[in-house]
């Protein structure tokens, strides 16, 4: 006669015997601990909030044409001065280069860029961002950019595309507030007279 499964389970397992209770081993009761990222997201709760003094806007910008002249000038700059920067007859004293670079470096760098030359008392600037005619999305985002940016930075007191030979509408001339320290020393030359 054949045996069932069960009783062929039953004969198999007849010699087993039932670990006795101080055999096993004992887990020791560990208490939560806290994940890497919980770890993570309780630094960065913690930690003083960093503050980014690069105010320049990311939001939304009118596109321009690339082939678009800029041009702006803060009330109180006199005619002459913003006609003599309109046709380059300023010195340059400094260039900044913003061709291949991505949007957020592109503010990064502009940002930087001119509180720099305002730290060292550079007021004629040369900004090079092109024309952007094969930009992606759209043509001509970092002109547009550039354009609201030099508007948002108290420093800057005008700005112009540049001529041809300076890199025409892929450029702009800007010019910057004088330092507390140059405007001191004018006083004093003035003063003198």
């Amino acid at each position: 006669m054949a045996m069932t499964d069960e009783e062929l389970f039953l004969a198999s397992m007849g010699d087993v015997v039932p670990l006795a209770q101080d055999n096993r081993a004992q887990l020791k009761q560990q208490k939560n601990q806290p994940s890497d990222a919980q770890l993570a997201r309780r630094v960065s709760a913690t930690k003083e909030l960093d503050f980014d003094p690069n105010f320049l806007s990311t939001e939304y910008v009118d596109l321009l044409d690339p082939h678009d002249q800029l041009g702006y000038k803060k009330d109180g700059v006199q005619e002459g001065v913003y006609k003599n920067l309109r046709l380059g007859k300023y010195q340059i004293d400094a260039t900044l280069d913003l061709h291949g670079k991505t949007f957020v470096e592109a503010r990064q760098a502009l940002f930087e860029f001119v509180t720099d030359c305002q730290k060292r008392n550079i007021r004629v600037l040369l900004i090079r961002h092109g024309i952007g005619l094969k930009s992606k999305p759209f043509p001509a985002i970092l002109k547009s950019y550039c354009n609201k940016w030099l508007q948002e930075i108290p420093q800057v007191l005008a700005f112009h595309s540049a001529l041809t030979c300076h890199g025409g509408g892929g450029s702009t001339y800007t010019l910057l507030k004088k330092s507390d320290e140059k405007k001191q020393e004018n006083r004093e030359i003035h003063a003198k007279r």
